[in-house]
C-alpha cells in the first residue's frame, strides 16, 4: 500500500523533480501546503534551492514552520533536501544572520577563502562529490536510508553554504570541498536530510528515496 507523503509547497524548491521520483518508485507524492494534509500525512518532506532567509520568511508567512515543528513531535519520517537540509539548522549566515526551524542544533555557514585550502575555490558547489560516512555514524548507519550505499558514492550538489551540527552523532556522511570538510546527511530520530540531491543522483539517489519510503 502507497504511503501519504506530502512534499511542502512553500514558494521554493524543487518540487516538481522531487515528486517525479516518488511517481517512478510507484508511491506519487502530493505537493501541498495544507496543515490538514501536512497533519494527515504519513511522511513530509522538506525540498528546497535558494536562499535561507527568504525560505523562511516563507515558511513564516505561510505558518508552515509552526506545522512541521509540530509534524516532527509526531515522530513521522520528514526528509530535508538541498535548502530544506540547511533549514533544519538553528542559524544560517548567508546573507546576514537568519534563525532556521532549530530542530537540529547547529549552524549554515559559507564556503570562503578563509576556511579553504584553495584560493581559486568556485562558489557554488555545483556537481558530483564523494560522500563518506563519518565516524559517529556506526549507530545510524543500518537503520538509514543510506545503508545500501557504498562508502566515497558520488552524490550531485548544488550549495554555497555547508551546515556544522553541533551533535557529532548526528552525522552520517561527510564531504570535502576545496579543503573544507563538512556534513553531507544527518539522521536525528524521525529526521534524515541530505544536502546533496538525491532526485539528481542516478540509481543511488533513487536507491535512498526507496529506502526512505520503507522507513514510514
Amino acid at each position: 500500500m502507497s504511503k501519504k507523503i506530502i512534499i511542502l509547497d512553500y514558494g521554493i524548491g524543487n518540487l516538481q523533480s522531487v515528486a517525479q521520483v516518488f511517481a517512478h518508485l510507484n508511491n506519487p507524492a502530493l505537493i501541498s501546503s495544507n496543515y490538514k494534509e501536512i497533519m494527515s500525512a504519513d511522511a513530509l518532506v522538506l525540498p528546497g534551492v535558494g536562499a535561507f532567509g527568504h525560505a523562511m520568511n516563507n515558511l513564516k508567512e505561510l505558518y508552515l514552520d509552526k506545522s512541521i515543528l509540530e509534524f516532527v513531535q509526531t515522530g513521522k519520517p520528514l526528509m530535508g533536501i538541498c535548502l530544506g537540509f540547511q533549514l533544519l539548522f538553528s542559524e544560517s549566515e548567508e546573507f546576514g544572520n537568519h534563525k532556521g526551524l532549530d530542530i537540529i542544533k547547529g549552524k549554515v555557514h559559507k564556503f570562503t577563502n578563509d576556511n579553504v585550502l584553495n584560493l581559486g575555490i568556485k562558489i557554488p558547489q555545483v556537481g558530483w562529490n564523494k560522500i563518506y560516512r563519518s565516524l559517529t555514524a556506526v549507530d545510524n548507519w543500518a537503520k538509514s536510508p543510506l545503508r545500501e550505499i557504498q562508502n566515497m558514492d558520488y552524490m550531485y550538489f548544488i550549495h554555497s553554504y555547508y551546515a556544522k551540527p553541533e551533535v557529532t552523532n548526528e552525522i552520517l556522511t561527510l564531504t570535502q570541498y576545496e579543503g573544507t570538510e563538512y556534513c553531507s546527511s544527518i539522521l536525528k530520530d524521525n529526521i534524515f536530510a541530505v544536502q546533496f540531491h538525491p532526485e539528481k543522483s542516478a540509481w543511488q539517489g533513487i536507491r535512498i528515496y526507496k529506502n526512505w519510503i520503507g522507513t514510514i
